[in-house]
């Protein structure tokens, strides 16, 4: 997840930029967007909500939820990479281009990492633990499926806490 909310002007004869890069950041951020703020709904609001739930039905309900979510964030965590490699790869070549040696802002290098530490922890949410409650469902077992929802409810905290801290770090930078 890599948010790049502004870019270095090379000089003051930059033209704008492009429809497609323009198009490319939307996609960026609103693919982050979607990301954080499904993680936002289900844990603050979701998941409460369906305390009311017997465990079964609670657990049945999650899965199919999350099955919907995680699609959407496979989709969106290959955009935001997708989008962010390739405007600092744009930023790198203008400035190659134009004769200036390219030092990646720390704003950008912080956010990249910490974007690529996200994905590799969704993935694990979604191929390994996700898995986990899917044969907890199919089994009917209702405890390894609470206990599945534990493990994916713990991890999808530290990605919205590293994603919010990005989120925060690249608009201090983009104000400095």
């Amino acid at each position: 997840m890599a948010i790049i909310w502004h870019t270095y002007p090379l000089n003051n004869n930059d033209c704008p930029p492009t429809m497609f890069y323009a198009t490319l950041k939307t996609l960026h951020l609103l693919s982050i967007i979607v990301w954080i703020g499904g993680m936002v709904f289900v844990q603050f609001f979701l998941r409460p909500a369906l305390l009311a739930l017997e465990a079964p039905e609670r657990v049945r309900l999650m899965h199919a939820v999350l099955g919907r979510f995680f699609n959407a964030v496979l989709v969106a965590a290959g955009l935001t990479l997708f989008s962010g490699v390739w405007m600092i790869g744009r930023m790198a070549r203008q400035m190659v281009q134009a004769g200036v040696k390219f030092n990646m802002p720390l704003e950008w290098m912080v956010m990249a990492l910490l974007g690529l530490v996200m994905v590799l922890i969704f993935g694990h949410i979604r191929f390994v633990l996700y898995k986990r409650l899917a044969r907890a469902v199919t089994a009917a077992a209702w405890p390894a499926g609470g206990a599945a929802l534990a493990s994916i409810r713990t991890w999808v905290m530290v990605n919205l806490w590293i994603g919010v801290l990005i989120v925060v770090l690249t608009l201090m930078g983009a104000s400095s």
